[in-house]
């Protein structure tokens, strides 16, 4: 078992490894009940810790849609419905078993439900166990806009369980390393350097090499949420590639994985990088190589789409008044936060993905 430390505000470890999610009993402060929030494809897990866990934690369970259709106010209430006639207190918890959209609903009802009870993520895709589920963000959507509402909210730990990661298929697993891709862009180029060298031992989350990755990237957002875990400065890094990205998961009304989108603002944020910071060609066209033909994510979107995409990015909370706000790159490893007021830089180096 590998342990990551999140420190500062709030202290919690991840912890990564065959058989982690047995380990949930032992991060539930003593709560009498539990309420475990599951994806329908995670029943049968969900049924066995509830199983595991009889005797000392009543576990109720809550099967929520799958993916983003789960991050809505009305199944936030469902979840509040099942505490509240349960008479769940302070002293009890919620479990987040999922993927990234699970745990941060998850992690939204606890934030909320008495302002504020302790959860443990159990994430159960290599997105979740990244990116979602780690440093204590918690959040729904709406019509608006995706995670428009939400907390800042820490887990009291966060079992990554590569056994069960190695049973996800290989789309989503790719999908996922898209936000293995930003630790390494925006960070620790070693784990671009691993991902060229062997894609295969990359992407399998029990071999030596797919553990390693798994703990740098986590390690990544673990040393950025650790100084700045309510995104005062510092964190903003983690959302290279997330302003055109969300924005297109708006678009396509949440039915494309997050990652695929997330590629894609990652490679428009390249493009704008090389206009407004002078990123080398190399590193764009690195950018091209890793996620486009190495991991077989999209890298391009419809020319036409333009205009819808702006005007989403404008309601994203990273903007600030007429500026939208961009993670971009001066080199690889080397982010900075970037207000871009001037729509024909965004329009060209859009142009430059536009397919």
């Amino acid at each position: 078992m590998i342990t990551v430390s999140i420190s500062g505000e709030s202290f919690y470890d991840v912890h990564i490894g065959p058989g982690a999610s047995d380990l949930v009993g032992d991060f539930l402060g003593g709560a009498a009940k539990a309420l475990l929030i599951h994806q329908p494809v995670m029943s049968a897990r969900a049924a066995e810790i509830r199983e595991q866990l009889k005797g000392t934690v009543d576990v109720l369970l809550a099967e929520v849609p799958d993916g983003e259709d789960s991050k809505r106010i009305e199944v936030a209430a469902f979840c509040w419905g099942i505490m509240g006639q349960a008479d769940f207190t302070r002293s009890d918890a919620v479990i987040g078993l999922g993927g990234g959209a699970a745990t941060d609903l998850a992690g939204f009802v606890a934030a909320t439900w008495l302002r504020g009870v302790r959860f443990v993520n159990i994430p159960t895709t290599i997105l979740g166990a990244v990116d979602a589920s780690v440093g204590g963000k918690t959040g729904i959507n709406t019509a608006e806009g995706k995670n428009l509402v939400g907390s800042f909210h820490a887990p009291a730990a966060v079992l990554v369980d590569t056994t069960i990661l190695a049973t996800v298929p290989d789309t989503e697993k790719r999908a996922g390393f898209a936000e293995i891709a930003k630790a390494g862009f925006i960070a620790d180029a070693t784990i671009l350097d691993l991902i060229e060298s062997d894609v295969a031992a990359a992407l399998d989350p029990t071999s030596e090499v797919g553990t390693d990755i798994l703990r740098r990237a986590i390690q990544v957002k673990a040393t950025v949420v650790s100084q700045d875990f309510t995104e005062q400065g510092l964190r903003e890094i983690l959302n290279y590639g997330h302003t055109l990205g969300h924005a297109i998961e708006h678009a396509e009304r949440y039915r494309w994985r997050h990652g695929a989108a997330i590629s894609i603002g990652m490679m428009f944020a390249a493009e704008l990088s090389r206009m407004t910071r002078g990123l080398s060609d190399a590193a764009v066209d690195r950018h091209r190589h890793i996620l486009g033909e190495i991991l077989g994510l999209p890298i391009a979107y419809p020319s036409g789409r333009w205009e819808t995409l702006l005007a989403t990015m404008r309601r994203d909370k990273k903007a600030r008044g007429a500026a939208l706000r961009f993670v971009l790159l001066d080199d690889i490893a080397r982010p900075t936060v970037t207000a871009v007021a001037d729509e024909s830089l965004l329009f060209a180096a859009y142009g430059e993905i536009a397919g």
